[in-house]
C-alpha cells in the first residue's frame, strides 16, 4: 500500500479522462476523478454528440421535400425547435448517466467539484478543506470557447449556449469560419434561420484541402448562407430585440443572435499548474512529451488541454496510451498520422491524410479528382454534387490523402483511413473491386490524373 490516497487522480471527466480512470481502476489501481460540470465532457455534453443530433434534425426538411419525387406525399410540414432540443438534452442526460455508471462500476471515486493542483502530488477539491494525495495526476480538462475582445463581446453566445437555446432565432450572425462555425451555419440554415458568417480570412475552413473549402463554400451560398469574407466584427450593440453588428468594412448587420465560433482555448487557467512546476505553451496548453508526460515526472496530460490533435477519439487513445505507459509497463507513444476528420456541414466533409497543398511541400504528387451528381439527386432534382479526391505520391504510389464532400462522407472516410494508415498504394485502390451502385466505388475507379491549368503569361493573357 502506497503512502498516497490514490494511485491516480484524474482532473477532468471528459472522454480522455474517463477512459484513463476506468482502465486504471480495472487494473486494480485506486483511482479518483473530479469534474466540475458533468461527467462526459465537451463531446458528450456540449459538443460532438448533441451537435450531430442537431445536424440530423436540420437535414430532415430537405429530405422530406425530396421525398415527393420518390412518391411520398406530405402536408403541413412544420418544425418545432423545443421538441428537437428537448430530445437532444434528454439523450445527453442519458449519456451522462452511462459515463457516470461506467466509472462507478469500475470502482472510481467521483468528485463533482472543481479540482486544482496543490503541489506535484496533491489535489485541492473546492468543496472540502483538506486536499488529497496521488502518486500520479492526469490533467484532462479539455478546452473552452474563446471569445474575441471587442466592445459588446458579452452579447456573443458560443457553441455551448447553442444547446441551451429555448427558442430558435430568426437570424444569426456567426463570427468564424472554422469547422464549428460552418457546422452551426449549416444547422441553423437547415432549420430556416437567416445565417450570416463573418470571417477575416478569404475562405472558410482553414487547414482543409482547398478544393473541399471551395465546394462547401459554394454549396452554403446556394443554401442561402451569406458568407462575408475578409472582414471582421468591430462591435456589437443591443438594438431593441436585435443586435447591431458593425464590421470592419463598414457594413452594419442586424440579427436576433450573435455567435462566436473563433476557436477554443486549453482549459488551464487557475488549475495551479505553474505552481506545481508544469510548463505551459503560448496558448496556455500543457506541454507534454510523446508519452503525454509533463516536465514533472508524475503529472501527465491528455486531450485538448495539450492542444495536439483536438479530437475526441484522439483524447481517448491518449488516455489509453497513458495507462499502458504508466500502469502496464508498456510505454506507448502516440501516432498522429492519418487521423480521419469530418465536418458535418451540408454537404458533409470527410478527410484523412495530407491535403494537396501539404503534400506538394515534400512530395511530387499525382492528383485524381471526380465530381458527380449522386443517384438520389437524379430523381429529387436537387442540385447537390459529390466530390472525391486522391493525393498520391508520384514516386512511391502511396496514397497520401483522401478527401470527400457529399452524403455519408464521414462514414466512407472512416473506413478509408485503414488502408491509408497501412500504406496502401494507388495500385491497391485500382485492384479493389467496386461495390456498385455506391458513391464510395468512385475511389477505386479513379484513373485519370488531374493536371493543374497552365498559367497564361505575357501577351497570351491579353489575347
Amino acid at each position: 500500500m502506497s503512502d498516497y490516497d490514490y494511485d491516480l487522480f484524474v482532473i477532468g471527466g471528459g472522454s480522455g479522462g474517463v477512459r484513463a480512470a476506468r482502465l486504471a481502476a480495472q487494473l486494480g489501481k485506486r483511482v479518483a476523478i473530479a469534474e466540475e460540470y458533468r461527467i462526459g465532457g465537451t463531446c458528450v455534453i456540449r459538443g460532438c454528440v448533441p451537435k450531430k443530433l442537431l445536424v440530423y434534425g436540420s437535414r430532415y426538411g430537405a429530405e422530406i421535400a425530396d421525398a415527393a419525387a420518390f412518391g411520398w406525399s406530405h402536408r403541413d410540414l412544420a418544425f418545432d425547435w423545443p421538441t428537437l432540443i428537448h430530445n437532444v438534452q434528454r439523450e445527453v442526460d442519458r449519456l451522462n448517466g452511462v459515463y457516470t455508471r461506467t466509472l462507478e462500476n469500475a470502482g472510481v471515486d467521483r468528485f463533482l467539484t472543481r479540482a486544482t493542483l496543490d503541489g506535484p502530488h496533491r489535489v485541492k477539491l473546492e468543496d472540502r478543506a483538506a486536499s488529497v494525495s496521488a502518486e500520479y495526476i492526469l490533467v484532462a480538462t479539455g478546452s473552452v470557447p474563446s471569445l474575441p475582445d471587442i466592445p459588446g463581446t458579452e452579447h456573443f453566445i458560443s457553441s455551448n449556449e447553442c444547446f441551451q437555446l429555448e427558442a430558435l432565432p430568426e437570424s444569426i450572425v456567426i463570427l468564424g469560419a472554422g469547422y464549428i462555425g460552418m457546422e452551426f451555419a449549416s444547422i441553423f440554415a437547415g432549420l430556416g434561420v437567416a445565417v450570416t458568417v463573418v470571417h477575416r480570412g478569404d475562405q472558410i475552413l482553414r487547414g482543409f484541402d482547398i478544393d473541399l473549402c471551395d465546394i462547401v463554400a459554394e454549396a452554403l451560398r446556394d443554401r442561402g448562407v451569406d458568407l462575408r469574407m475578409c472582414t471582421n466584427i468591430t462591435s456589437i450593440e443591443k438594438d431593441g430585440d436585435e443586435y447591431q453588428v458593425v464590421l470592419t468594412d463598414g457594413d452594419v448587420l442586424h440579427a436576433s443572435t450573435v455567435m462566436a465560433a473563433t476557436g477554443r482555448t486549453p482549459n488551464t487557467k487557475g488549475l495551479g499548474l505553474e505552481a506545481a512546476g508544469v510548463a505551459l505553451g503560448k496558448n496556455g496548453q500543457i506541454l507534454v512529451d510523446a508519452y503525454s508526460k509533463t516536465g514533472i515526472d508524475n503529472i501527465y496530460a491528455v486531450g485538448d488541454v495539450t492542444n495536439r490533435a483536438n479530437l475526441t477519439p484522439v483524447a481517448i487513445r491518449e488516455g489509453t496510451a497513458f495507462v499502458e505507459t504508466v500502469f502496464e509497463g508498456r510505454p506507448k507513444a502516440m501516432d498522429y498520422g492519418f487521423i480521419p476528420t469530418a465536418v458535418f456541414t451540408e454537404p458533409e466533409i470527410g478527410t484523412v491524410g495530407l491535403t494537396e497543398e501539404e503534400a506538394r511541400k515534400d512530395h511530387a504528387v499525382d492528383v485524381y479528382k471526380t465530381s458527380f451528381r449522386p443517384m438520389r439527386a437524379t430523381i429529387s432534382g436537387r442540385g447537390e454534387k459529390v466530390f472525391m479526391k486522391l493525393v498520391v505520391d508520384a514516386e512511391t504510389d502511396k496514397v497520401l490523402g483522401l478527401h470527400m464532400v457529399g452524403p455519408d462522407a464521414a462514414e466512407i472516410v472512416q473506413m478509408a483511413a485503414i488502408p491509408l494508415r497501412l500504406g496502401a498504394t494507388k495500385a491497391d485502390f485500382d485492384a479493389t473491386m467496386a461495390l456498385h451502385p455506391s458513391m464510395a466505388e468512385e475511389f477505386v475507379t479513379l484513373r485519370q490524373k488531374w493536371e493543374p491549368p497552365v498559367p497564361i503569361k505575357g501577351s497570351d493573357a491579353a489575347a
